[in-house]
């Protein structure tokens, strides 16, 4: 062949090569990420929600990481890292070709991918870019974007995201959140043998982790130890002492896998997932601030196991089966709507199915104070008679009549709504609700803060559509609270780990139309028709509190649900107790006798920290002294009379 044509041909392959190269090189890298989007990554960090004073309640996340900056590691867990994963990582510029060139004759002995001579920078671009899958392709793209890190950034700051997004097993991604997990202390605080343990993760991070297999992490750690010493990174004599030393767990106090009030915090991110997204709630590193008060959720906490252990007594000694009893209480403040404390069942571990915020049962006689309530608001005083004597429904659709009963099987004829009420009787709420009508009483409930679809029957004045408790009591706060919704809140103020706030938290405008569910002289007649309850009825044994409070029992059919309902001038509180399937609780298991004792105990303990206040009067109502049987007055100082509160257009 002629010189001329030779040189022809080799120019030809030389082109032909040097466009596959470029096309090879192009196919690898035109699906890369920018590494300029580095500049403004965030590492994907822990959620934290806290109690109203700054207790920390629960984290949450994604990925369980603390990401810190590169001061606060330690020089040792560098070195550890630096000995054990990639020992050129200050010289090379994001790939060890020696490194490359020993791992591809591996490869080729063992005829498969056996190892990677990836350098931490290499394993950085992978982590942040690149799936797990071994391949050619990807390896020439990691190599690439490695190159690329070390072109944009210093070794220190290579260092820091790494040591910050590496998994290390045990569900903790970076060394920050491992050295919480493993050890219960900051990384900043670990001592050598803590990091040579850390430094040893990155290899097989969910066999080498400590909770799981804490003989190899001490195997694989002791490994780490030795290369420092052999390259001179501590002393014999420090060596020495680290290799002997056992791995301790942290203290379950330390790091608790216990979550304080968990039916709460989930109530708490039920709320907020609409509004917030996964993505932010659980990567983003937020701080909450809610309303509870750990002290009121510890109270009521030992409240609701006392009585359901009482219950559960009673109910065995009538050979009653005890194991689906459950407990539910809401506590809120009623100047500011904060939940102050939330129980939703006795153990969420088994069950985390919320029964104060989730579960819809019947609260029964509880009920009847909003029918007694618009009666009120419609004009009538709590003086008013009403007849408390048998009587029958037709029922359209139905053929035979309905005959509603009370629950004592008494009859009292003629008595006020204030003695009806206090003694919870059937028949003068069924009789107030046919006069009102179901859909009068139904669109009433709705302004109060029931959310719940009510069915527009006669019964429905004993209580018999289902809601949830958390809705009833805060309906029930209207009347303490002057006539005016409580605007419930159980998130504070939430903030990004910069500490600006993302999504403020405002209460609606007070005393603005929206906000009056009653008039204030129906709120404070209502109040005092509910301290009667404690004073004269069903809830006497509240008595022993001895401070202004009001409130109703509920019962339902065969007591299967267990209500007591009742606030003082500052706090409202619900308690119910059933079984999860319905099922009955014992003969006598009344509101009464089931859930009142355990309000009672409650309130008692919280009302403690609180100054003495009594409810308030507002001007349009006047207190007389009445005969509590004819509702007449009488001179003040008469015995056997009652002080009662009267609209001051409708007073006697």
């Amino acid at each position: 062949m002629k010189p001329r044509y030779l040189t022809a041909v080799l120019f030809l392959f030389l082109a032909v090569g040097t466009g596959l190269g470029v096309a090879f090189v192009r196919m690898l890298i035109v699906d890369l990420p920018s590494i300029r989007a580095l500049k403004d990554f965030r590492h994907p960090a822990v959620t934290r929600i806290y109690t109203y004073d700054r207790q920390l309640l629960r984290e949450i996340y994604a990925e369980r990481r603390t990401p810190v900056p590169y001061p606060t590691f330690p020089a040792h867990l560098v070195n550890a890292l630096i000995v054990t994963e990639d020992r050129q990582f200050w010289e090379h510029s994001g790939i060890d070709l020696k490194g490359i060139l020993r791992a591809i004759a591996r490869d080729i002995q063992a005829g498969a991918f056996v190892e990677g001579a990836s350098t931490l920078t290499q394993q950085l671009a992978k982590t942040l870019f690149l799936t797990p899958e071994k391949s050619l392709s990807r390896k020439f793209k990691e190599m690439f974007l490695a190159f690329q890190l070390e072109r944009r950034y210093t070794k220190k700051e290579i260092l820091e995201l790494y040591l910050n997004q590496v998994y290390l097993g045990s569900g903790v991604y970076g060394v920050s959140a491992a050295a919480e997990r493993f050890f219960g202390k900051p990384v900043h605080a670990l001592d050598l043998h803590e990091c040579a343990l850390l430094a040893g993760l990155p290899k097989a991070p969910s066999y080498y982790s400590p909770l799981v297999h804490p003989e190899a992490a001490i195997r694989r750690r002791n490994i780490v130890l030795t290369l420092m010493r052999n390259q001179k990174m501590i002393s014999e004599a420090a060596y020495d002492t680290a290799v002997t030393i056992p791995y301790m767990p942290p203290d379950r106090t330390t790091v608790s896998e216990v979550q304080p009030a968990a039916y709460f915090t989930d109530y708490v991110l039920s709320t907020l997932k609409p509004s917030l997204g996964d993505t932010l709630l659980y990567k983003g590193g937020l701080s909450i601030q809610t309303s509870l008060d750990l002290n009121c959720q510890k109270v009521a906490e030992a409240a609701v196991l006392k009585g359901v252990s009482r219950l559960k007594q009673r109910m065995a000694s009538a050979d009653l089966e005890t194991a689906g009893v459950q407990a539910a209480l809401v506590s809120i403040e009623i100047s500011s709507g904060r939940i102050l404390a939330l129980i939703g069942g006795l153990d969420y571990a088994r069950s985390p199915y919320n029964r104060a915020t989730q579960a819809r049962r019947q609260p029964g006689s509880a009920f009847k104070t909003f029918v007694f309530a618009y009666a009120i608001e419609q004009g009538l005083s709590q003086m008013a008679p009403v007849l408390d004597a048998p009587v029958s429904f037709s029922i359209p659709g139905n053929s035979n009549d309905w005959q509603p009963q009370n629950y004592s099987r008494d009859y009292k004829g003629i008595i006020t709504l204030r003695t009806a009420l206090s003694l919870s009787k059937n028949i003068p709420a069924v009789r107030l609700i046919d006069r009102y009508t179901p859909e009068a009483i139904i669109a009433f409930s709705k302004k109060l803060g029931i959310t719940a679809r009510l069915k527009p029957t006669l019964s429905l004045a004993l209580g018999t559509s289902e809601m949830t408790l958390i809705d009833l009591t805060q309906a029930y706060g209207v009347f303490p609270n002057g006539g005016q919704r409580l605007n419930l809140t159980s998130v504070i103020s939430i903030r990004k780990p910069d500490q600006t706030q993302i999504m403020p938290i405002q209460a609606s405008p007070p005393h603005s139309d929206a906000s009056w569910a009653v008039t204030p002289a129906t709120a404070a007649i209502v109040c005092d028709m509910l301290t009667a309850v404690v004073q004269e009825g069903t809830g006497r044994q509240a008595k022993r509190i001895r401070r202004p409070v009001g409130g109703k029992t509920g019962t339902t059919n065969d007591c299967r649900d267990a209500l007591f309902v009742g606030f003082s001038p500052d706090i409202v509180t619900g308690v119910w107790v059933g079984n999860d399937d319905h099922s009955p609780l014992g003969k006598g298991e009344t509101g009464a006798r089931a859930a009142l004792p355990i309000w009672i105990d409650y309130m008692a303990q919280v009302l403690e920290s609180r100054p003495y206040r009594h409810f308030p009067i507002p001007d349009s109502v006047e207190l007389i002294t009445v005969n509590p049987k004819t509702g007449k007055p009488v001179p003040a100082h008469t015995p056997r009379t009652i002080n009662v509160l009267f609209a001051t257009e409708a007073a006697p």
